[in-house]
C-alpha cells in the first residue's frame, strides 16, 4: 500500500500543497512548526476515525469555516485508487474512486498506522490512552470495528444519561443495554482477535524487545453478547447509584510487559518503553502484511528524535524487510543519513505564514 500523489488544501497551515511520490518511504524535515506533522496527519485522514491527532475535524481547517481537502491517488494491492475527504465546519464527507462512501469503507482501502510522540507516555497515562491504542489495533485488522465502537458508545451515553436522570425504567434500559451487548460484544471479539495476531507476528530482534500484550480489564468482564447483557442488568442499582456504567468494555484496558525481562512496560526504562511501542507497531505491520498481501501505511512522528544509532538502524531495517511507505518527520535531517536513496527527501517550512515543502516533486 502505497500513497503517489498527496494534495491538501486549506488543511492546517498548508494553503495548497502537492507531493507527487514513488512509493518510497518519505523523510520530512523542518524545524518546529513548519508544518511537518500536519502532512502526516492528513495521510492518518485516509484511513477512518479523526486521524493521528484525534482533533476535531473543524479544527483541521486552515482558517474557521474553510473548506478543507485532503486527496491521494494511491497504490493497495496492485490496483490505482483515488481517495477524497473533505469537511467544511463538522460535517465529513469521503469519497472513494469519485463515488460518495461510508467513512468505514476508507478501512477497506489502505491500511494506516502511526505513532507520535504524545504516545511516548502510553505505558504511563491513564487506561483511556492505551484503549484508543488497542482500538486502532482492532480497526486495523477489523474495518467494521469503528462502526461497532460508534454503535457501542451512543448507547452507553443515553443509558448513562438516564442512570444521572434517575430514569430507571426497565424497558428502556433493558433496550439500550441490549444493543450495548451486541456491539459491545463485537468489540470484544476485535480486540482479542488484533491481540492474537500481534502476539503471533511479535519479533525480538535485540534492538526491539519481544512485547507480551494482552486484554485486561478492573473486574471481570464476560466477552458474549448474552454475558454482557447479564451483566448491565444485574448492575443497575449499582450503576443508578453511581449515576454511569461502571463496567464493560469501555473499562478495557492494553496490558504490555517486556517478555525477556517480565516486566511490566510501565516499569521499564524511557527507551525501553518507546522499543515496546515500536514492537508493537511493527508487529501490527507484520500481521497486516501476510493477511493482506500487502504492508500498511506507516506514519513515524518524530520517531527517530530519541532512538539511539542502534535503534534507528533497526528501524530502517524493518521498513525495508516489510517493504512499507513510511512518512518519518524530523528536526535533524543527520538523523535520516544511513537511509540514502531508500528514501524521498523533502523540506518543510514556513513562509508568510503558510507551509511550503521542497525537494523531489513537491
Amino acid at each position: 500500500m502505497r500513497v503517489l500523489d498527496l494534495t491538501l488544501g486549506q488543511f492546517r497551515s498548508h494553503a495548497a500543497t502537492r507531493l507527487a511520490l514513488d512509493g518510497r518511504p518519505v523523510i520530512l524535515t523542518g524545524p518546529n512548526g513548519a508544518g511537518k506533522t500536519s502532512i502526516l496527519e492528513a495521510v492518518s485522514m485516509l484511513a477512518p476515525g479523526r486521524g493521528l491527532r484525534a482533533a476535531p475535524v473543524e479544527e483541521m481547517a486552515r482558517s474557521p469555516g474553510t473548506l478543507w481537502r485532503v486527496a491521494a491517488t494511491a497504490e493497495t494491492r496492485g490496483e490505482m485508487r483515488e481517495i477524497e475527504t473533505t469537511a467544511e465546519g463538522a460535517a465529513r464527507q469521503v469519497r472513494i474512486d469519485n463515488k460518495a462512501a461510508p467513512q468505514a469503507a476508507l478501512g477497506a482501502v489502505l491500511r494506516i498506522l502511526w505513532l507520535t510522540p504524545a504516545m511516548d507516555r502510553l505505558w504511563l497515562d491513564a487506561p483511556e490512552g492505551r484503549r484508543r491504542f488497542l482500538d486502532r489495533l482492532a480497526l486495523s485488522f477489523s474495518p467494521d470495528h469503528a462502526e461497532a465502537a460508534l454503535r457501542f458508545e451512543k448507547a452507553l451515553r443515553e443509558r448513562n444519561r438516564l442512570l444521572r436522570e434517575g430514569a430507571a425504567q426497565p424497558a428502556w434500559l433493558g433496550a439500550l443495554e441490549a444493543q450495548m451487548a451486541a456491539s459491545g460484544a463485537v468489540l470484544a471479539a476485535n480486540r482479542r482477535a488484533a491481540i492474537a495476531r500481534i502476539g503471533a507476528a511479535m519479533e525480538a530482534d535485540g534492538a526491539f524487545p519481544a512485547a507480551e500484550v494482552a486484554l485486561a480489564y478492573p473486574e471481570a468482564v464476560p466477552e458474549d453478547e448474552e454475558g454482557l447483557a447479564a451483566l448491565w442488568a444485574a448492575g443497575r442499582a449499582r450503576d443508578l447509584a453511581a449515576g454511569r456504567t461502571l463496567n464493560g468494555p469501555q473499562r478495557a484496558d492494553l496490558a504490555v510487559r517486556h517478555a525477556a525481562k517480565g516486566i511490566a512496560a510501565a516499569q521499564a526504562s524511557t527507551g525501553e518503553q518507546k522499543a515496546l511501542l515500536i514492537a508493537i507497531v511493527l508487529a501490527n505491520a507484520r500481521a497486516l502484511a501476510a493477511d493482506t498481501g500487502a504492508a500498511p501505511i506507516l506514519l513515524l512522528d518524530e520517531v527517530a528524535a530519541h532512538l539511539d544509532d542502534a535503534r534507528r538502524a533497526a528501524l530502517h531495517a524493518a521498513i525495508a524487510t516489510l517493504g512499507a511507505q513510511a512518512f518519518m518527520t524530523g528536526t535533524d535531517a543527520a538523523l535520516f543519513a544511513d537511509w540514502g536513496a531508500d528514501a524521498a527527501r523533502l523540506g518543510v517550512a514556513e513562509v508568510a505564514g503558510r507551509s511550503v515543502v521542497t525537494g523531489g516533486d513537491a
